[in-house]
């Protein structure tokens, strides 16, 4: 079995998979890691392997109790990964997104795929039918916006996202709303139909924490799977381990 730990800005994933199936995920606060990394331990016997993304943001002695008891890969731009890298600034690629591209790998060899991650921000990125990975965008995500709105305005309200029902607001609130959802479906539809233009076979993946509230409302054809990330980096553990 392995054990993943992808570690964000408020909470650390932690996921457990035999071989490709996920039998295990909860979102837990950091400084409690090791509390549940050895009930993990007990629970799915044995865990072997272990992958971490975000080693920095870890307290030494966490990171050192996870080296002594795991065969660890330590996640970074000059890890091993199935796909050929082609991005200018290698070192500057987020961890996430690494893990994005490599399960479209696991998931879509030899395809031209479109990741879409709507979390924080919102990343796009693509991967051709050699398995080279070409690059991408980022732009804000939802939470992003609405606090863009209100913290860089007088009088804006910071609201909580909510799928507006037309695209007239007509109220501050409505209007917010539609600015923000109504923007970011525009520009992920119209970011689709761009790559398809180019490439007609187009596969497009809509992951991260916003993917189903924004899945329905596209337009375009699309896989939403909210562990994609986590898939990835067990498939980078095992492509490692071979």
């Amino acid at each position: 079995m392995n054990l993943i730990i992808d570690i964000g800005n408020s909470f650390v994933k932690l996921a457990v998979f035999q071989d490709t199936e996920l039998v295990f995920k909860k979102d837990i606060k950091l400084d409690v890691i090791v509390k549940h990394i050895d009930i993990l331990r007990k629970e799915y016997t044995p865990i072997e392997k272990a992958i971490i993304a975000s080693v920095a943001k870890l307290k030494e002695r966490d990171l050192e109790y996870i080296r002594k008891n795991f065969d660890l890969v330590e996640l970074n731009y000059k890890t091993a990964v199935p796909f050929i890298n082609l991005y200018e600034t290698p070192s500057t690629l987020g961890l996430d997104r690494i893990a994005l591209v490599s399960a479209s790998i696991m998931h879509f060899p030899y395809n031209n795929v479109l990741i879409i991650d709507a979390g924080t921000c919102i990343t796009y990125d693509f991967v051709n039918a050699k398995n080279d990975y070409l690059g991408g965008a980022i732009s804000p995500g939802i939470s992003m916006r609405y606090k863009s709105l209100h913290n860089l305005t007088a009088n804006l309200p910071l609201l909580e996202k909510e799928m507006p029902e037309n695209i007239i607001g007509t109220s501050t609130n409505g209007s917010i709303h539609s600015g923000v959802i109504n923007g970011i479906l525009k520009e992920i539809d119209g970011n689709i139909e761009t790559y398809q233009k180019k490439y007609s076979d187009l596969t497009v993946i809509l992951t991260g924490g916003d993917a189903n509230f924004l899945s329905k409302q596209l337009k375009s054809s699309i896989f939403a799977n909210s562990n994609f990330l986590l898939e990835g980096l067990n498939y980078i553990l095992q492509f490692n381990s071979n």
